[in-house]
């Protein structure tokens, strides 16, 4: 499916009939050159050339040098061979030396520009495809996690990769094509016109047949070239989810399966790629043939002109290397349209990506919170994940007050994880208000939110690097010593020590090289360097064994203090000591109070923990 650039799906096919030279076919290019001007994402694609302004022209004005280049040079050698030696000059001899310097000078010229084309214009088209990868990356950061619950890693990884580098070649071939093609091909015309107009007819009365040939295979290719980005998009999904979870897949000996299900993805993308490959077969090898018989049509035609004396053989034989010229136009055309249609079709998914807005964005005027004392207040709160589901939690009022320790229990599936998610604005409520010291989060700036707000969760996530690097994620201008502050009050600091390397130990991706309650503690170390006032704990014990739940637990109650904590719990043990247990049901909150108060009524909660206990 073509991109959205006012017709951009036919550009080719405007260009090759644009160079038949037929006036509806010129009106036709200036009329697309005009639409796409007003068009949305056209604006955003020539937008990235804003910045190379200079680059592009000086690119575009050696691409210019060489197409007159090369036309000049024939030129050159019929002066030689016309005027030089069917003349008989009497300094022939002097006359060729002359003609033949000039040659050289105008080949060392061609390279020069060549060569500024190649490199220089190679990385004006790095240096837009950076841009975009940035632009697009930076669009990733800001995207709700309602986006990321709908995509799958690899394909997003597809968009900042391939999608960009087909674009970054593009940009760069893009306008040196159509320039040395435009040249190229309209100078070959007018020369031969001025050799012989009924021969020139004749070979340029092909150039409608190829129009249409072109418009067909081309629509195909393009449709083919955008199955085929999808296709390449879920093997990466593949591969990622495979690789991300190769310690599960080895300990139930899964090897097998998930080779087939990667056989699968890739069968898939090579069946996208057969019907690419064949309308790009028929669409270059066709043109080519096309070119072929323009040279069989000289050599007949203009031999048959040499016999009745309109034509001599100096012309014929500067006629054939034009027609050697024209094919040349002609490739760069067809490499054109291929570079246009795996461009434009990255393009199209490059937008599709850039076009969705966050669902969940400041305000205009949202303010800075400063001094947080940790008032929340939940306001008959209603959220579901999407609009034909049912809702998670409904018509929810909860107040938990400045310091308090408050504890979530239930069965699974009740919300729990959902209302600790609001608070922060991860998803944004349906309905009602969530308030944070008397202000709604939805007017404080999210960065402002979530800055005073820490989270443990159960899935710890650790990023590739040092000891050190992972828990200065917490404030990113840590001091070392701030580091070792943080690491010692999260009972961590003992373990660091005797890593290989300690503090500047590689923990390795996902911290692979340390244990569930290394991790764990690491997390909460790098909280404990953000010290926010707010904190939530999801689950941050449920996976541990006793010894590290003991260390774990003992920190996290250490940076609860005096700070307002929301604490998800699966083992009812670790919150006896809360302040206050809510216990949600699919009807909100059934139950609340201390342990001991839950335990005499008899209720829920008792029935929850008793039966823990029997286990």
């Amino acid at each position: 499916m073509a991109a959205d650039l006012g017709g951009c799906g036919d550009i080719s096919v405007v260009v090759i009939r644009t160079v038949t030279g037929s006036p509806v076919a010129v009106w036709r290019f200036f009329d697309y050159v005009r639409s796409i001007c007003v068009t949305s994402r056209s604006k955003k694609f020539f937008s990235y050339y804003k910045p190379y302004l200079g680059l592009l022209v000086a690119d575009v004005a050696c691409a210019f040098v060489v197409a007159a280049i090369t036309l000049v040079l024939p030129l050159c050698a019929r002066y030689i061979t016309k005027n030089i030696l069917e003349e008989g000059a009497p300094d022939a001899l002097s006359q060729i030396y002359t003609v033949g310097a000039i040659m050289v000078a105008l080949i060392v010229v061609h390279t020069l520009c060549n060569m500024f084309v190649d490199y220089r214009g190679h990385m004006m088209g790095a240096f837009m495809e950076r841009d975009m990868r940035t632009e697009l990356f930076e669009h990733y950061q800001k995207l709700s996690f309602g986006f990321y619950d709908d995509r799958k890693t690899g394909q997003l990884m597809n968009h900042i990769t391939n999608d960009t580098f087909a674009l970054g070649e593009l940009y760069h071939h893009g306008p040196e094509d159509i320039v040395i093609s435009f040249i190229k091909f309209f100078g070959t015309f007018f020369i031969l016109l001025t050799i012989n107009v009924p021969l020139t007819l004749i070979v340029f009365a092909f150039l409608p047949i190829m129009a249409v040939y072109a418009f067909y295979f081309n629509r195909k290719m393009n449709i083919a070239l955008r199955i085929s980005k999808d296709r390449i998009g879920d093997i990466n999904a593949q591969v990622e989810d495979t690789l991300a979870g190769i310690r599960v897949v080895k300990s139930f000996t899964n090897d097998e399966m998930e080779t087939k299900k990667f056989a699968r993805e890739n069968s898939r993308f090579v069946e996208s790629r057969s019907a690419g490959y064949k309308s790009e077969a028929y669409l270059s090898n066709g043109l080519i043939a096309f070119t072929q018989l323009f040279t069989v049509v000289v050599v007949v035609f203009g031999g048959a002109s040499i016999v009745q004396g309109t034509l001599d053989l100096a012309d014929l034989v500067t006629y054939l290397l034009y027609i050697g010229l024209l094919i040349e136009p002609i490739r760069t055309a067809l490499n054109f349209a291929r570079l246009y249609q795996e461009g434009i079709t990255g393009f199209d998914r490059f937008m599709d990506i850039l076009e969705v807005e966050p669902d969940i964005q400041d305000v205009p005027n949202a303010i800075d919170l400063t001094h947080v004392q940790g008032n929340i207040v939940f306001q008959n709160v209603s959220f579901k994940y999407r609009n034909d589901h049912d809702y998670v939690l409904e018509n929810l009022s909860l107040t938990i007050n400045a310091g308090e320790y408050v504890a979530l229990v239930g069965p699974s599936g009740v919300g729990k994880t959902t209302l600790c998610s609001l608070i922060p604005r991860f998803y944004e409520v349906n309905k009602g208000a969530i308030l944070l010291d008397g202000q709604n989060i939805q007017d404080i700036r999210l960065h402002s939110l979530r800055q005073n707000i820490g989270i443990v969760q159960q899935d710890v996530y650790l990023f590739a690097g040092t000891v050190a690097d992972n828990i200065r994620y917490g404030k990113r201008d840590s001091t070392m010593p701030e580091i070792i502050a943080a690491a010692k009050q999260a009972n961590a600091h003992d373990f660091i020590m005797t890593l290989p390397a300690g503090y500047e130990t590689d923990i390795g991706q996902r911290g692979v090289k340390l244990s569930g309650g290394q991790k764990q503690r690491l997390s909460i170390a790098r909280v404990f360097l953000k010290n926010p006032p707010i904190l939530i704990f999801d689950e941050a014990t449920s996976s541990l064994d006793n010894e590290s739940e003991k260390a774990v637990q003992e920190s996290l109650e250490r940076l609860a203090y005096n700070r307002t904590t929301l604490v998800i719990a699966h083992r009812l043990s670790t919150v006896r000591n809360a302040e206050r247990i809510l216990v949600l049901s699919d009807n909100g909150i059934a139950e609340q109070g201390t342990h001991e108060s839950l335990i005499l009524q008899g209720g829920t909660y008792a029935n929850l923990y008793n039966t823990q206990l029997k286990i």
